[in-house]
Protein backbone atom coordinates (compact mmCIF):
# COMPACT_ATOMS: atom_id res chain seq x y z
CA UNK A 1 0.00 0.00 0.00
CA UNK A 2 1.91 3.42 -1.15
CA UNK A 3 1.00 6.51 1.07
CA UNK A 4 2.08 9.93 0.30
CA UNK A 5 4.78 11.93 2.65
CA UNK A 6 3.96 15.42 3.07
CA UNK A 7 6.16 17.78 5.47
CA UNK A 8 5.31 20.53 7.85
CA UNK A 9 4.40 22.93 4.83
CA UNK A 10 2.05 20.73 3.89
CA UNK A 11 3.68 19.87 0.64
CA UNK A 12 4.56 16.29 -1.03
CA UNK A 13 7.97 15.32 -0.59
CA UNK A 14 7.76 11.60 -1.55
CA UNK A 15 5.88 8.16 -1.47
CA UNK A 16 6.54 5.35 0.84
CA UNK A 17 5.44 1.58 0.40
CA UNK A 18 3.48 0.81 4.13
CA UNK A 19 3.43 -2.82 4.90
CA UNK A 20 -0.21 -4.27 4.47
CA UNK A 21 0.03 -6.68 6.96
CA UNK A 22 0.40 -4.00 9.60
CA UNK A 23 -1.73 -1.03 8.11
CA UNK A 24 -4.11 -3.24 6.08
CA UNK A 25 -5.79 -5.49 8.29
CA UNK A 26 -9.29 -5.94 8.44
CA UNK A 27 -10.71 -3.70 11.06
CA UNK A 28 -12.41 -5.49 14.16
CA UNK A 29 -13.92 -3.89 16.71
CA UNK A 30 -13.79 -6.46 19.51
CA UNK A 31 -10.04 -6.76 19.10
CA UNK A 32 -9.60 -3.35 19.60
CA UNK A 33 -11.99 -3.31 22.46
CA UNK A 34 -10.21 -5.86 24.26
CA UNK A 35 -6.58 -4.34 23.99
CA UNK A 36 -8.23 -0.96 25.40
CA UNK A 37 -9.69 -2.18 28.09
CA UNK A 38 -6.71 -3.97 29.18
CA UNK A 39 -4.84 -0.61 28.98
CA UNK A 40 -7.11 1.06 31.11
CA UNK A 41 -7.58 -1.75 34.12
CA UNK A 42 -3.78 -1.67 34.35
CA UNK A 43 -4.18 2.47 34.73
CA UNK A 44 -6.48 1.82 37.70
CA UNK A 45 -5.20 2.44 41.16
CA UNK A 46 -7.36 -0.01 42.92
CA UNK A 47 -6.78 2.21 46.30
CA UNK A 48 -9.75 2.76 46.92
CA UNK A 49 -10.91 0.96 50.46
CA UNK A 50 -13.48 0.70 53.19
CA UNK A 51 -13.31 -0.61 57.02
CA UNK A 52 -14.62 -3.79 57.53
CA UNK A 53 -15.77 -5.19 60.65
CA UNK A 54 -12.51 -5.85 62.00
CA UNK A 55 -10.83 -2.66 61.05
CA UNK A 56 -13.25 -0.11 62.34
CA UNK A 57 -12.07 1.43 65.81
CA UNK A 58 -15.12 1.02 68.15
CA UNK A 59 -15.17 -1.31 71.38
CA UNK A 60 -15.55 -4.92 71.00
CA UNK A 61 -17.54 -4.97 74.34
CA UNK A 62 -21.28 -6.19 74.17
CA UNK A 63 -23.57 -3.04 73.99
CA UNK A 64 -26.39 -4.01 76.75
CA UNK A 65 -27.20 -7.15 78.46
CA UNK A 66 -28.76 -10.21 76.32
CA UNK A 67 -32.23 -10.01 77.59
CA UNK A 68 -34.20 -7.77 79.65
CA UNK A 69 -33.33 -4.55 77.62
CA UNK A 70 -36.18 -5.02 74.88
CA UNK A 71 -33.79 -4.64 72.26
CA UNK A 72 -32.64 -7.08 69.89
CA UNK A 73 -29.46 -8.85 70.81
CA UNK A 74 -25.96 -7.84 69.68
CA UNK A 75 -22.86 -8.55 70.13
CA UNK A 76 -20.98 -4.95 69.55
CA UNK A 77 -21.01 -1.95 68.54
CA UNK A 78 -18.58 -3.16 65.40
CA UNK A 79 -22.02 -4.78 63.47
CA UNK A 80 -22.33 -3.61 60.02
CA UNK A 81 -26.29 -2.26 61.14
CA UNK A 82 -24.84 0.25 63.23
CA UNK A 83 -23.83 3.85 62.63
CA UNK A 84 -19.86 3.98 62.30
CA UNK A 85 -19.76 -0.16 62.04
CA UNK A 86 -18.18 -2.23 59.46
CA UNK A 87 -19.36 -1.92 55.73
CA UNK A 88 -20.27 -5.59 54.25
CA UNK A 89 -18.75 -6.74 50.64
CA UNK A 90 -16.71 -2.87 50.70
CA UNK A 91 -13.76 -2.22 48.06
CA UNK A 92 -10.16 -3.28 49.24
CA UNK A 93 -7.17 -2.53 47.80
CA UNK A 94 -6.47 -4.21 44.94
CA UNK A 95 -4.47 -4.64 41.42
CA UNK A 96 -7.56 -4.39 38.27
CA UNK A 97 -4.97 -5.95 35.64
CA UNK A 98 -5.36 -8.71 34.11
CA UNK A 99 -3.41 -10.77 31.34
CA UNK A 100 -3.49 -10.42 27.52
CA UNK A 101 -0.93 -11.92 25.50
CA UNK A 102 2.02 -10.20 23.20
CA UNK A 103 0.75 -12.07 20.30
CA UNK A 104 -2.63 -10.36 21.11
CA UNK A 105 -1.29 -6.99 22.21
CA UNK A 106 0.71 -6.81 18.62
CA UNK A 107 -2.65 -7.84 16.98
CA UNK A 108 -4.76 -5.17 18.47
CA UNK A 109 -1.54 -2.53 17.26
CA UNK A 110 -1.78 -3.45 13.82
CA UNK A 111 -5.69 -3.12 14.05
CA UNK A 112 -5.42 0.39 15.42
CA UNK A 113 -2.77 1.03 12.63
CA UNK A 114 -4.93 -0.87 10.49
CA UNK A 115 -7.98 1.25 11.63
CA UNK A 116 -6.79 4.87 10.78
CA UNK A 117 -5.41 3.94 7.39
CA UNK A 118 -8.99 3.04 6.11
CA UNK A 119 -10.06 5.45 7.43
CA UNK A 120 -7.78 7.86 5.42
CA UNK A 121 -6.59 9.37 8.99
CA UNK A 122 -2.82 8.12 8.89
CA UNK A 123 -0.52 11.38 7.24
CA UNK A 124 3.55 9.75 6.82
CA UNK A 125 5.64 13.24 7.59
CA UNK A 126 9.23 13.16 6.11
CA UNK A 127 10.30 14.45 10.14
CA UNK A 128 8.67 15.74 13.28
CA UNK A 129 11.58 18.37 13.79
CA UNK A 130 12.16 21.93 14.76
CA UNK A 131 14.96 24.17 14.76
CA UNK A 132 13.49 25.86 18.07
CA UNK A 133 10.84 25.24 20.80
CA UNK A 134 8.30 27.60 19.04
CA UNK A 135 4.98 27.02 19.97
CA UNK A 136 3.40 29.54 17.70
CA UNK A 137 5.42 28.63 14.93
CA UNK A 138 4.53 25.04 15.31
CA UNK A 139 0.48 26.03 15.67
CA UNK A 140 0.43 27.95 12.27
CA UNK A 141 2.21 24.77 10.37
CA UNK A 142 -0.33 22.30 12.09
CA UNK A 143 -3.19 24.05 11.13
CA UNK A 144 -2.08 24.52 7.23
CA UNK A 145 -2.15 20.59 7.28
CA UNK A 146 -5.56 20.61 8.91
CA UNK A 147 -3.90 19.12 12.51
CA UNK A 148 -6.23 19.93 15.29
CA UNK A 149 -6.61 16.58 17.36
CA UNK A 150 -3.56 14.55 16.21
CA UNK A 151 -1.18 11.80 17.62
CA UNK A 152 2.35 11.95 16.50
CA UNK A 153 4.70 9.13 16.56
CA UNK A 154 8.01 9.67 15.99
CA UNK A 155 11.36 7.14 15.65
CA UNK A 156 13.05 5.93 18.80
CA UNK A 157 13.63 9.33 20.41
CA UNK A 158 11.46 12.42 20.01
CA UNK A 159 12.73 15.96 19.13
CA UNK A 160 13.25 17.56 21.66
CA UNK A 161 12.29 21.11 20.56
CA UNK A 162 9.30 19.77 18.58
CA UNK A 163 8.01 17.81 21.78
CA UNK A 164 8.38 21.27 24.06
CA UNK A 165 6.61 23.11 20.94
CA UNK A 166 3.56 20.97 21.57
CA UNK A 167 3.25 21.09 25.33
CA UNK A 168 0.89 23.95 25.02
CA UNK A 169 -1.48 23.08 22.02
CA UNK A 170 -4.20 21.10 22.80
CA UNK A 171 -5.15 18.07 21.57
CA UNK A 172 -1.38 17.64 20.75
CA UNK A 173 0.38 14.73 21.64
CA UNK A 174 4.13 13.41 20.50
CA UNK A 175 5.31 9.72 21.22
CA UNK A 176 8.24 7.41 20.55
CA UNK A 177 7.36 4.74 18.89
CA UNK A 178 8.05 2.81 21.81
CA UNK A 179 5.11 4.45 23.31
CA UNK A 180 2.66 3.83 20.59
CA UNK A 181 -0.46 2.30 21.78
CA UNK A 182 -3.67 1.47 20.95
CA UNK A 183 -5.66 3.71 23.15
CA UNK A 184 -3.94 6.58 22.59
CA UNK A 185 -4.35 6.20 18.88
CA UNK A 186 -8.18 5.74 18.71
CA UNK A 187 -8.96 8.67 20.51
CA UNK A 188 -7.07 11.03 18.37
CA UNK A 189 -8.97 11.74 14.96
CA UNK A 190 -5.55 12.12 12.91
CA UNK A 191 -2.33 10.13 13.83
CA UNK A 192 0.76 11.27 11.96
CA UNK A 193 4.01 8.92 11.54
CA UNK A 194 7.27 9.70 10.90
CA UNK A 195 9.13 7.99 8.05
CA UNK A 196 11.27 6.64 11.11
CA UNK A 197 8.16 5.97 12.95
CA UNK A 198 7.23 3.37 10.00
CA UNK A 199 9.99 1.92 9.98
CA UNK A 200 10.49 1.55 13.91
CA UNK A 201 6.89 0.21 13.97
CA UNK A 202 7.24 -2.48 10.69
CA UNK A 203 10.23 -3.65 12.74
CA UNK A 204 8.88 -3.87 16.29
CA UNK A 205 5.62 -5.90 14.54
CA UNK A 206 6.80 -7.94 12.33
Amino acid sequence: MKQDILNLENKNVGTIELNDAIFGLDVRADILHRVVTWQLARLQSGNHQTKGRSDVALTPAKPFKQKGSGNARQGSRKGTQFRKGGIVFGPVVRDHSHELTKKFRKLGLKTALSAKAKEGNLVIIDEAKLSAPKTKDLKAKLDLCGLKNCLFIDGKEVDVNFALATRNIANVDVLPTIGANVYDILRKDKLVLTKDAVSCLEERLK
